[in-house]
């Protein structure tokens, strides 16, 4: 099979794990640069600074610029408890339902994520151990406009609460004063206590330092566009954040036995997200293989986003004839990817070998948008190969760890005569003679 496909009318790539030039082509797919250029960061740092030093009318100003508004005062741009639960009212039943049937699903499953303290007791009496304590306060970015996201809200803000953060502050965008009704219902129904219609680098400077209006947190977490990605780095260390979010990304691998129409739209389910979005299909099936390709042709015109997954299958896209199994595995920890399909018998079979990837649907019937919206695990996820070393939002994000250490007499004396010979063996007397004072003659 050739490296590329040679036909004027296919939308998405040909690759084959046997090519000589397979490496390259596959690096090339997979490169993927989140840093902004220059002239965002000199921007982005100019909001910044112009927030902090100004506060709240420098993100009025921001705000009425990038969003097209004409605010005098902040108590215009935050919404009350009231207006959301009115919105979650005001929702059709049926969406009403979905929503709270969604939400209780994100609830239960990371209730079992909830970690606890613990403390060990040594044979002299000396106690140590870990005590786990939520955040005070966290900030949630919702991105707005276009992309309005309740599923956003819920997996960002239910396992903040489920940590026990005292105080969610939400922020999310309005332009032209366009406000989704969902997202608001989603905020209600989440528990969240503050919402400002703010968007962009202003909100996350917002929180960051805090305004007279906007309370300062502790953690910034959710997805954005290249403004907030590069805010939320700027202002990383006075908060904590999650991640530095790139275009979502799915790795489906198939043994060839799942429908191929299944397959075209988990596929396009991804790539409907933005040009820079990737979607990638494994098999050692190359009939198979040409079965999607069929079905990606045939559905691509059927999409209200087409234009949009079209280019993003160009560019980003591919279909991969590996060997087997093992080809496939390799290919998975090598992508690293955000979702990865397991579309095969017996998935279970595979679960030991796959040590990078954000999260793993198992089997023929799981697709991967049962996830985004309801499975329960947390659709925000690692990207761009990100999976080697981080792991899902989760409640352990809004947590933190406080180490237990209690000496008895006994024990403080046992220890300081280890701690005596290591500090001064480093030249640290002071921490030498403190540890010795508590040494028993």
């Amino acid at each position: 099979m050739s490296t590329m496909s040679s036909a004027s009318t296919a939308t998405i790539s040909r690759l084959s794990t046997l090519d000589a030039t397979f490496d390259q082509h596959l690096g090339a797919l997979l490169d993927w640069e989140g840093v902004s250029d220059s002239a965002v960061q000199s921007r982005v740092d100019e909001i910044l600074s112009d927030v902090k030093k100004r506060g709240d009318a420098a993100v009025i100003e921001a705000t009425n610029r990038f969003d097209r508004l004409s605010v005098e005062g902040m108590e215009e741009l935050r919404l009350k408890p009231e207006q959301l639960k009115q919105a979650f009212d005001n929702l059709p039943a049926e969406q009403r339902d979905a929503l709270a049937s969604a939400a209780e699903r994100i609830r239960l499953y990371h209730e079992r994520q909830k970690p606890t303290s613990w403390q060990y007791e040594e044979a002299d009496g000396t106690v140590l151990g870990q005590q786990v304590t939520a955040l005070d306060r966290a900030g949630i970015y919702v991105p707005g406009g276009k992309a309005a996201y309740p599923s956003s809200v819920l997996m960002n803000a239910i396992p903040a609460h489920v940590a026990g953060v005292r105080e969610i502050v939400m922020v999310v965008p309005t332009p032209d004063g366009v406000v989704n009704e969902l997202v608001l219902a989603a905020a209600h129904l989440a528990g969240v206590d503050y919402v400002f219609t703010i968007g962009g680098a202003q909100a996350i400077a917002a929180m960051a330092y805090g305004t007279e209006t906007v309370p300062r947190v502790d953690k910034i977490v959710g997805p954005g566009n290249i403004y907030v990605a590069t805010a939320k780095r700027a202002v990383f260390g006075q908060v904590g954040i999650d991640m530095i979010a790139g275009p979502s990304e799915i790795l489906v691998v198939s043994d060839g036995q799942t429908d191929p129409d299944w397959l075209a739209m988990d596929l396009f389910s991804q790539a409907e997200h933005d040009e820079d979005a990737q979607a990638i299909l494994v098999s050692w099936d190359s009939a198979h293989l040409d079965a999607v390709a069929a079905s990606i042709e045939r559905l691509l015109p059927t999409l209200d986003r087409e234009a949009i997954v079209r280019e993003s299958l160009s560019r980003r896209g591919a279909l991969i004839l590996c060997q087997d199994k093992a080809d496939a595995i390799a290919m998975i920890n090598r992508i690293a990817p955000e979702h990865l399909e397991l579309s095969v018998e017996a998935p279970d079979t595979w679960l030991g070998e796959v040590r990078h990837a954000g999260a793993i649907f198992m089997g023929r019937y799981t697709a991967e948008a049962l996830g985004d919206y309801c499975a329960g695990p947390n659709h925000v996820l690692p990207t761009s190969g990100t999976a080697r070393f981080s792991s899902p939002l989760g409640v352990y994000d809004f947590q933190k760890r406080s180490s237990i250490i209690h000496c008895s007499s006994e024990g403080a004396s046992e220890l300081g005569k280890v701690a005596s010979v290591l500090a001064r063996g480093e030249s640290l007397t002071a921490h030498a003679r403190s540890a010795e004072y508590r040494i028993r003659n």
